[in-house]
């Protein structure tokens, strides 16, 4: 069976949206793999199983798996981009998705693309974040020292270290190590954030998965949600990623947080499935 696809990216951060029939199980972790290598196979971050018209009243539905197999619940970056397949095919700036996470709004205006991610949350049980109530700023051992960090949902898991300079971060280290820290049972995504200014932030973010990427749409949304809640930041921000910026706009607590940057189409072709 052929299956169709778009390989896209958002900064550098890769993706096959590929067409998927309503019914049908979801592809396996090993599928995945033999997909997302490199080498012998398309390759990507995240694959992107998008189902037109979507079962649950929306414009599409759409599921989220990173390169190791293991499906997750968001993509920052992945929904702006299956917002330009869906906009462009229904002819149409405004759509509507549905994922794991819940309904996400998308706009699109070129190549450029805007996205509803909801209301951040703060509560522990929702990343999850086990044995730790609700607070500013936590800390965790990691390689026999403690390290910092605030702690936030964007319908995925996201930890935020700040740090003085992104480029002297110790990714390598506390990348892998907080996101399979005990109190993460289903792993975390790590953001490394330095704060340049009220108006924009620096990150570099070791994802869930899949390791440091180019750029993290989430992960953009959480550093912002976590420097407005330590009140250091404006409610429009840049967030410079090694791929490019993004721009985050939250500005309040009971609002929903908006991303917006560019989705690239890269070349369509087909998976045999």
């Amino acid at each position: 069976m052929e299956l169709r696809f778009s390989k896209m990216h958002g900064l550098g951060n890769d993706f096959v949206v590929v067409d998927w029939p309503a019914g049908r199980a979801q592809p396996a972790p090993a599928q995945v793999r033999a997909w997302a290598d490199r080498g012998t196979g398309v390759g990507f971050d995240q694959l992107l199983t998008v189902t037109m018209p979507s079962v649950n009243g929306a414009d599409a539905d759409y599921r989220v798996f990173n390169a190791d197999g293991g499906e997750v619940e968001q993509c920052g970056n992945g929904a702006r981009c299956i917002v330009r397949v869906v906009a462009e095919r229904n002819g149409r700036e405004r759509v509507r998705l549905h994922s794991p996470a819940g309904p996400v709004e998308g706009v699109l205006a070129g190549d450029w693309v805007r996205v509803n991610l909801g209301i951040p949350s703060f509560d522990p049980a929702d990343l999850p974040f086990v044995g730790h109530t609700e607070a500013d700023r936590y800390a965790l051992e990691v390689g026999g020292a403690p390290v910092e960090f605030g702690a936030v949902s964007l319908g995925n898991p996201h930890v935020v270290v700040p740090v003085d300079s992104v480029e002297e971060a110790p990714i390598g280290i506390l990348g892998p190590g907080l996101e399979s820290h005990p109190a993460f049972p289903q792993r975390t995504n790590v953001g490394f954030m330095e704060i340049v200014d009220p108006g924009k932030l620096r990150l570099r973010v070791f994802e869930r998965g899949v390791g440091e990427t180019r750029a993290c749409g989430t992960g953009a949304a959480a550093a912002m949600a976590v420097a407005r809640r330590w009140q250091r930041v404006g409610p429009e921000v840049e967030v410079e990623l090694p791929g490019g910026s993004l721009e985050v706009i939250w500005r309040a607590d009971d609002q929903p947080l908006w991303l917006s940057g560019p989705a690239t189409k890269v070349f369509e072709g087909t998976l045999e499935l």
